[in-house]
């Protein structure tokens, strides 16, 4: 009879047959036999060979056969069974897209539908929630919500103050339980215009001015009216109330501007006053502003040399550093002197000793000064221990 068997690693067959005299054999056949699953002649025992994944191969039909172990005959019908995978949350939802684009009007109404992004998982949709989807927002409220089954956003009301929001939506298994696997993807967008803003003029009256040789069809003026809309929704279209007999207007398509046009010749009138000149004038204040410019050390580099006797808190010699923009800020690298056997004043670059100095252990000490402003120079400073020949002749 066919039978199906859930199994993480191992299981038995027995056979009435079998006394457990050891004259019965088992053996098996069908997908994954002698590879994936092998059997003890003996006891009837399967075992799996390696980790089953259920994503690979959700169940496996294999054939039983219970013969005689000196005659090889078959002691009962060939049994078939069925192996079926156990699914375990191995697999984190992943969504189709790693970034979504949308658009939405501005001011659109709450719960209204911006995209749906869909994610999938790999385990068992039919067995337990390891494939049981909950979508979350995390990156967009207020002004983003999601549906917690369906993963499409929900916008809420927004105002045309911001373009474009990038909106993280999160996908999490075991239907959303602690534990479960996630995956995310970024929602793009962007907020369409809307014509919810009428023209303004900035100044309620304009003077223009024109001469009586003025043409037919000739520009007089400019004005100007502002639209905090975009694209299309932001396109002029100028018309005169009063007047419309003798100028008309038109619209600068590039500036968005109202062009005034003679439509009728006239006579003007102009007053002339001779003799008068108009002038205007501004002070100009030029301000010279600092460039920084970096120290620079008297020397470089510095050699001195100490007697090997010298104590602790002797001194050695001084560092100086010129910076037309500031005062210096004196001190060691201690990388070049790790053993600390040195000090410098921070104001005044006076080194000293901070430990007795011996010849035969170094003859030389090169260690490195800081002179700081803004950045930071270095400077090279070698120190000769010099030998007294009583010292050494005492040694």
């Amino acid at each position: 009879p066919n039978m199906t068997l859930i199994v993480l690693c191992i299981f038995q067959l027995h056979s009435n047959m079998d006394k457990g005299d050891g004259s019965v054999k088992y053996v098996l056949t069908g997908e994954g036999a002698g590879t994936l699953f092998l059997i003890d002649e003996k006891s009837g025992d399967i075992h799996a060979t390696k980790r089953l994944d259920r994503e690979e191969k959700a169940m496996y039909t294999l054939i039983a056969k219970v013969l005689d172990r000196n005659t090889n005959a078959e002691l009962e019908p060939d049994t078939e069974f069925n192996i079926k995978i156990h699914d375990i949350n191995d697999n984190a939802p992943k969504f189709a897209r790693e970034i979504y684009f949308a658009s939405v009007p501005e001011m659109s109404e709450v719960g209204t539908s911006v995209v749906t992004v869909t994610a999938t998982d790999a385990d068992d949709q039919t067995y337990g929630n390891s494939a049981r989807l909950v979508y979350s927002i995390l990156q967009g409220q207020p002004y983003f919500s999601v549906d917690s089954e369906n993963g499409k956003p929900k916008s809420i009301s927004l105002s045309y103050r911001t373009e474009n929001y990038q909106v993280v939506i999160q996908a999490k298994d075991m239907a959303g339980q602690m534990g479960g696997l996630s995956g995310t993807t970024t929602v793009s967008i962007t907020l369409s215009d809307v014509n919810d803003s009428p023209p303004r003029f900035a100044n309620h009256s304009f003077r223009v001015t024109a001469v009586e040789s003025t043409e037919i069809g000739g520009a007089i003026g400019h004005i100007k009216a502002d639209d905090p809309d975009v694209g299309r929704n932001a396109e002029m279209e100028y018309s005169i109330v009063g007047g419309h007999d003798i100028f008309n207007i038109i619209t600068d398509q590039t500036t968005q501007e109202g062009v005034i046009l003679i439509k009728k010749v006239t006579t003007f009138y102009a007053r002339f006053i001779h003799g008068l000149q108009f002038k205007d004038y501004a002070t100009v204040k030029v301000t010279v502003e600092d460039v920084d410019e970096p120290p620079v050390f008297t020397r470089s580099p510095y050699i001195i040399e100490v007697h090997e006797d010298t104590a602790a808190g002797s001194f050695v010699g001084v560092v100086s550093a010129r910076d037309p923009d500031a005062d210096n800020k004196y001190s060691i690298d201690r990388h070049t002197d790790l053993e600390r056997l040195f000090n410098i004043d921070s104001v005044n670059g006076t080194i000293t000793t901070l430990k007795a100095l011996d010849r035969e252990m170094s003859k030389w000490h090169n260690i490195s000064v800081v002179a700081t402003e803004i950045s930071q120079f270095l400077i090279v400073l070698y120190l000769t221990l010099k030998t007294q020949i009583i010292n050494d002749f005492l040694s």
